[in-house]
């Protein structure tokens, strides 16, 4: 039997770690023409650096970013990190959203067939490297017919060597299924958390082979137990205005305290067996499909090291995946 700590990406035949780490956070500020930020706050790129090579020892091969992260910071970093260990890891970058490289924007988004090839390009350069493991398209709400345009030309990305195979960040399940008619289609990219199942989702990539990619795994930091009721966070974080599709904070600042609640009630379950309340967490994940791969984001060295640390626990019981869903009222 396969030791816990692998999974494969659908059908593709690409094994990563149980667990990879999402750079959404490592980009930096950036922010949409409005102001409104869209990035965690300031960032150490020192550490950040420190940080992927900390999960690197400890066992990660798989780092997700985006091209729209920091507008370009994130791919950057996470090149300059990897350095010369580039084949010893799985990278997924995204595209579809248009960005201002020099102002630190995002200035729209384009679903064309001719963007996508443009997109692919940028990243390459900026992550250093001549392919990318996974593309996904990052326009979670895309025209269905338009992505099928899309899937026909990651195929083509395929065939030329530039892709090894490609998913949809969305929780739609309607349109991730447009994406899972692909032969290359490997995975969808879903917020899947404790607090917010998605049970259509991880449906779909049971019976369609595919693997989970889990954002949002820690709920946007919610079940780290690093937050309180009415605690604002610094100015360029996202959680501090959050938009309406980010759930959880609320728009006078911080944490919302129903939210902190459910995390409370289920705080002696998530750290049973030694776990910290993130690795429980994560720990539920593995337990709720042999498909799903979280991607917990992280800024420090000391952040890798508790989600890393993660896969040596493994997965809850399934006497405890019950026992959640009774806290829950699920």
């Amino acid at each position: 039997m396969e030791s816990f700590g692998n999974r494969t990406l659908g059908n593709s035949g690409i094994d990563v770690s149980a667990l990879g780490f999402g750079c959404w956070a490592i980009g930096g500020e950036w922010s949409a023409p409005d102001g409104q930020p869209l990035g965690w706050g300031k960032v150490d790129d020192e550490e950040s650096v420190r940080a992927v090579r900390r999960a690197l020892d400890l066992g990660v091969t798989f780092f997700d970013t985006a091209d729209a992260y920091g507008a370009g910071h994130s791919e950057r970093v996470l090149a300059r990190a990897l350095g010369k260990r580039r084949a010893d890891v799985v990278v997924a970058t995204k595209w579809g959203n248009v960005i201002d490289e020099e102002r630190r924007l995002l200035t729209g988004s384009d679903d064309s067939p001719a963007y996508a090839r443009r997109a692919l390009t940028a990243s390459l350069r900026r992550l250093d490297t001549d392919w990318v493991d996974l593309y996904q398209l990052h326009l979670s709400d895309a025209d269905p017919e338009r992505a099928a345009e899309l899937r026909d030309t990651c195929e083509e990305f395929v065939r030329e060597g530039l892709i090894r195979a490609y998913a949809w960040s969305t929780d739609d399940p309607a349109r991730a299924a447009v994406f899972a008619a692909g032969e290359h289609c490997a995975a969808v990219q879903h917020r899947l958390n404790i607090l917010q199942d998605a049970p259509e989702l991880v449906a779909l990539c049971e019976e369609s082979g595919l693997a989970s990619v889990n954002r949002s795994p820690l709920a946007m930091g919610l079940l780290t137990g690093g937050h309180a009721a009415g605690r604002a966070l610094e100015a360029g974080d996202i959680r501090n205005a959050p938009p309406a599709w980010l759930q959880g904070f609320t728009t006078e600042g911080g944490a919302d305290p129903e939210w902190l609640a459910r995390v409370e009630a289920l705080k002696e379950i998530l750290t049973s067996g030694g776990r910290t309340l993130a690795q429980g967490a994560l720990a539920w994940l593995w337990a709720r499909s042999p498909r799903t791969v979280p991607i917990p984001g992280f800024r420090s060295v000391a952040q890798a090291e508790e989600n890393a640390g993660a896969i040596a626990k493994g997965p809850l019981t399934a006497a405890q995946l019950t026992e959640v869903d009774g806290v829950l009222g699920r």
